[in-house]
């Protein structure tokens, strides 16, 4: 009886042992999970605040970039303008200057026609008085000769007159093209300042350049654009064809 109630207690003492071990070994066991769990909280929050102060960094490393490529963006835009109102202040400057030696050449152009015919209408009434005399003296074969002469002379007046009007008219057409060369390049150079990709950018520059040729080749034709002279042009051979206009005659294609 004796051996069995020890036998009952060193068993009751071995099972509170192998239950304190398995209290001991899970307290263990949790103790080990929550510190791993914090570890590894601690990792992730330092992953994260690592991540997210690159972030930081790329953004405004990001920000920055963007800033001063507005700002290169905005400089040039600001250069081109200002180089294009400088352009087109020498343009005009150009122009005005052209334009305004061009009317002084018609100015003098027309004093000289103007001179000529009065000169020509003096010169007609001593014909007409020279016809007369003629008429009674010579006779009639005299009188249509200085009649010819008259009418040659009318006529020459005219073609002067009408050459006048002529370059007149290419001065107007000139201008006209001009102004409307310069719109289109205006409207040009605004649709280029707002595209956005290279080929528009590209197309555009390159309708801008033929334009800005455009302009040239007026600047150059209007530069030449005058009454041509009267006279024939001169053989480089054979036999001069008579002259018959009067003596002294400022319009006679012969001198």
């Amino acid at each position: 009886m004796s051996e069995q109630k020890e036998s009952s207690v060193l068993f009751s003492l071995k099972e509170l042992m192998n239950l304190e071990e398995d209290r001991i070994k899970t307290e263990e066991a949790q103790k080990a999970a929550a510190a791993a769990a914090a570890e590894k909280a601690r990792v992730e929050a330092e992953r994260a605040a690592r991540e997210a102060e690159e972030l930081r960094i790329r953004t405004e490393e990001e920000r920055r970039r963007n800033e001063e490529r507005r700002a290169r963006e905005e400089a040039a835009r600001l250069e081109a303008i200002r180089q294009a109102e400088i352009e087109k202040a020498r343009l005009e400057a150009e122009q005005q200057a052209r334009l305004a030696a061009m009317a002084a050449q018609q100015q003098h152009e027309r004093s000289l026609a103007a001179l000529q015919q009065d000169e020509s209408k003096t010169r007609l009434r001593k014909i007409l008085i020279g016809v007369v005399a003629g008429v009674v003296v010579l006779g009639s074969v005299s009188g249509i000769a200085i009649y010819n002469t008259i009418q040659k002379n009318e006529q020459e007046r005219m073609v002067q007159e009408a050459r006048a009007r002529e370059a007149e008219e290419q001065v107007k057409k000139l201008e006209a093209a001009r102004k409307e060369s310069e719109a289109k390049e205006a409207e040009l150079r605004r649709q280029l300042e707002s595209a956005k990709d290279e080929s528009t950018r590209l197309a555009l520059q390159k309708q801008l350049e033929a334009e800005q040729a455009k302009q040239e080749q007026l600047r150059r034709g209007g530069g030449g654009a005058r009454p041509a002279g009267g006279g024939q042009p001169a053989s480089g051979g054979g036999t001069k064809a008579p002259c018959n206009c009067a003596p002294g005659d400022p319009l006679c294609s012969c001198l």
